[in-house]
């Protein structure tokens, strides 16, 4: 993979790095362990500094990261978002950037990166068949940093949206069990009856946790239908938190089964054992990374891939193939090797 770059040569640290993702929420967050690998292996006084768009800047702006957070407005209309790019150009230009990392790679991005001006620079490939996070490493490492993709974030607020899990019927003794049926079209879906019986098979053998439900409000429906079966064991609050508090959250969560979502890189950036489900979705440029995650996909199948948002056999065949009690028992696995993982971690550290 050929990444266009212009490495830093010189024998001293930049004092001053902006890295740019401008893409929906899920993106931004894989980012993050690789930035934040970046930012313990450079000396504190290096600035490094986030372009990003305003609705994905509340995660960036809630952790132990950045120096400082810039935000475009314009959602995703490319005319806007370029209008205000232009807007906060001479600001950014007060900083005299020595390194830009361009993970959007969008006329935008480019811009602001010419216009930096920086001594050193990179720009993300958007379509080498990778995991979006291996392209990102990649593209910080052609600038000159040997980096991995780092956990443990630290919260500005670690307490950021108990009060709203407590207030729906969770106590800290329970374990969290995340599902996310956030599929955007019915051949990225598992149904929720499955989830159902998944959740069911999760309390039969674990019947102090609690089945959690977050994000937005695009399956309430899907929640509201799922609590009336489930009553008191799923914590139900979708579209009642901020990014930022899901983010919080998700930190004391043992387990996530999701399907492909911005809730699903939340999941596993934050070091929690994560099961991905995709359908007709590419998994090559979106699966989880990490040894505490497992996903399945289409790939075998061939149809596998299709990217379209109706089965074509009208069976959604690539998900309706997995049935609650294989899913559970993959959960289990992943979850018992997590936990094998972090006990030989935390050995390690104290040797």
């Amino acid at each position: 993979m050929n990444i266009p770059a212009k490495p830093w040569t010189k024998t001293n640290p930049p004092k001053k790095i902006l890295a740019i993702r401008l893409q929906a929420m899920g993106d931004v967050l894989i980012t993050l362990p690789y930035l934040q690998h970046l930012r313990k292996s450079l000396p504190q006084s290096t600035q490094i500094d986030l372009l990003t768009r305003e609705e994905t800047e509340s995660i960036p702006k809630n952790i132990v990261l950045f120096d400082k957070v810039f935000s475009i407005r314009g959602e995703r209309n490319f005319r806007k978002q370029l209008f205000y790019a232009f807007l906060l150009l001479p600001k950014l230009l007060l900083h005299r950037y020595d390194v830009v990392i361009d993970l959007q790679n969008n006329p935008v991005s480019e811009i602001v990166r010419k216009v930096s001006m920086p001594k050193a620079w990179s720009v993300f490939d958007k379509f080498s068949p990778i995991a979006a996070g291996e392209r990102t490493r990649l593209t910080i490492e052609a600038i000159g940093f040997k980096i991995k993709a780092a956990g443990n974030f630290y919260l500005k607020d670690p307490q950021q949206g108990l009060k709203i899990l407590k207030a729906n019927g969770w106590k800290e003794t329970a374990e969290l069990i995340a599902i996310n049926p956030a599929g955007a079209f019915t051949t990225r879906s598992w149904s929720r009856e499955n989830y159902i019986a998944f959740a069911k098979l999760w309390l039969a053998k674990f019947p102090d946790a609690k089945i959690l439900m977050m994000g937005t409000s695009f399956i309430a429906a899907k929640a509201a239908f799922m609590k009336n079966e489930l009553q008191e064991r799923l914590i139900n609050i979708v579209g009642l938190t901020t990014p930022a508090e899901a983010f919080a959250i998700m930190q004391r969560v043992k387990f996530m089964l999701s399907e492909d979502s911005g809730l699903m890189h939340m999941a596993w950036i934050s070091g929690v054992p994560t099961l991905a489900m995709f359908g007709s979705t590419r998994s090559d440029w979106s699966k989880p990374l990490g040894e505490h995650t497992f996903f399945l996909d289409s790939s075998d199948l061939p149809c596998g891939n299709c990217m379209l948002q109706v089965c074509k056999f009208n069976d959604v065949r690539c998900l309706t193939r997995y049935t609650p009690e294989k899913i559970f028992q993959h959960a289990l696995e992943l979850v018992q090797k997590s936990e094998v993982m972090r006990y030989q971690n935390n050995l390690s550290l104290l040797k």
